[in-house]
C-alpha cells in the first residue's frame, strides 16, 4: 500500500459527518493539573485507567472518529490486556499521536514561542506507526499582545509546522496542523481575527513551499474570539461570522476538514460556537468540526473522581458531550439539550 493510499484511507476514516476528534494527548504536567481538582495523583496507572475509560466508552465512535494520544498511551493496555490503540479501533476510532516536544521562547523575539521536536521525527513516526498511529499532531502557539506575534515569530512557526507536515506525509502519516492563537489577554475579537488571518496565511504559504498535499491534512485552528480577560463578550453568531470570514481568506478548499480546538472555552461555549458555524455556513468547502480536549473531558473527570465505581458515570458524561458536539456538527445543537 502506498503512502497516498494509506493517507486517503485515514482521511476517509477521520473526516465523517457528525463526528470529530477527541484530544487525550496531555503531557504529564498538564494531566497532573487536570487531575489535581479531583484529588487524583498523576501516576502511570491512573493515567492508564483514565484514558482506557475514555477510549472504551460504548458508542463513542458514533460521534468521535479520531483520538490524539500521548506517547505513553500507545503502549498501555486495558484491564483485559488489549492495547489502548486496539481498544479505540474496536470502538471505530482512529488513533493518532502528539509528536511535538513542547514550546520554548523564540530567540530575539520577546514574547513569541517556538515548538521543538523535529530532530529524529521521521524515525519516531515510523515507530509510532507500527504501534497503531495513523495520524499525528503538532502544535505551535501564538500569544497576542501589542507586539506579538511578530513577523519573525509567525514565519518561524509556519516553517516548523510545514516541515513537520512534510515529514509525516513522507511516511504515510496524516498531519494535523495546529497553529493555536492563544485566548489569553484582553484583546478584541477584531484583533484576534487579524492575528489568526496572518498566522494561517503564513502556514499555508509554508505548506505549499514544502509540497505538502493538502488533501491529506487536517487544520486544527483557534476560533476567533475576544481575549479571556476582555470586557467584551461575543455571541456564537459573532464568533461564527468572524471565524468563517478568516477561514475563507486563508484556508484552501483542498483541505478536507477544519477541527477546531476549544482553547480555554467552556464546554458549552465550544459546542455553541461550533454549532453556529454549521448552522449559518453549511455550504463551506471544508467540514467544520471539533478536536476538543478539556471541553470533552471535563464533565467526565468530575464524574469519575478516580473511583472505579464511577467509571460508568464518567463514560455517560463523556458520551453526552460527544453527542452534543455531534449535533453541533449538523448545526442542530440547542442549549436545552444540555439538560437531557
Amino acid at each position: 500500500m502506498t503512502n497516498k493510499v494509506e493517507m486517503q484511507e485515514t482521511i476517509e476514516a477521520m473526516v465523517q459527518k457528525g463526528k470529530g476528534i477527541i484530544a487525550i494527548d496531555e503531557s504529564q504536567p498538564t494531566i497532573a493539573k487536570r487531575f489535581k481538582p479531583i484529588d487524583v495523583d498523576s501516576t502511570e496507572e491512573n493515567r492508564r485507567a483514565w484514558r482506557s475509560l475514555l477510549l472504551s466508552t460504548a458508542h463513542l465512535g458514533n460521534y468521535i472518529s479520531g483520538a490524539i494520544l500521548f506517547e505513553e498511551t500507545l503502549l498501555q493496555k486495558d484491564e483485559h490486556g488489549n492495547s489502548l490503540p486496539e481498544v479505540a479501533t474496536s470502538n471505530g476510532i482512529v488513533t493518532g499521536i502528539k509528536v511535538d516536544k513542547g514550546k520554548i521562547p523564540l530567540v530575539n523575539t520577546p514574547g513569541d514561542m517556538i515548538t521543538q521536536g523535529l530532530d529524529g521525527l521521521a524515525d519516531r513516526l515510523q515507530a509510532y506507526k507500527t504501534q497503531g498511529a495513523r495520524f499525528a499532531k503538532w502544535r505551535e502557539v501564538y500569544p497576542i499582545s501589542p507586539g506579538n506575534p511578530t513577523t519573525l515569530g509567525i514565519e518561524a512557526n509556519a516553517e516548523v509546522l510545514a516541515r513537520y507536515a512534510a515529514i509525516c506525509q513522507s511516511v504515510g502519516i496524516v498531519p494535523i496542523v495546529e497553529p493555536e492563537v492563544l485566548i489569553d489577554g484582553d484583546h478584541t475579537i477584531e484583533r484576534c481575527a487579524e492575528v489568526i488571518e496572518l498566522v494561517q496565511h503564513a502556514v499555508y504559504h509554508a505548506l505549499h513551499r514544502h509540497k505538502v498535499i493538502l488533501e491529506y491534512t487536517i487544520l486544527k485552528p483557534s476560533m476567533v474570539t475576544p481575549g479571556k480577560e476582555s470586557t467584551s463578550k461575543a455571541s456564537p453568531e459573532e464568533v461564527a461570522r468572524h471565524t468563517v470570514k478568516v477561514l475563507r481568506r486563508t484556508v484552501p478548499a483542498a483541505v478536507p476538514s477544519i477541527n477546531f480546538l476549544s482553547g480555554g472555552q467552556t464546554d458549552e461555549e465550544a459546542t455553541a460556537n461550533l454549532n453556529a458555524m454549521n448552522s449559518l455556513y453549511s455550504g463551506e468547502p471544508w467540514e467544520l468540526s471539533f478536536s476538543y480536549g478539556r471541553a470533552l473531558q471535563q464533565a467526565a473527570l468530575k464524574a469519575w473522581q478516580g473511583k472505579t465505581e464511577k467509571v460508568q458515570q464518567a463514560q455517560d458524561a463523556l458520551l453526552k458531550r460527544a453527542r452534543l458536539n455531534g449535533a453541533a456538527r449538523y448545526g442542530t445543537y440547542q442549549k436545552a439539550m444540555e439538560k437531557d
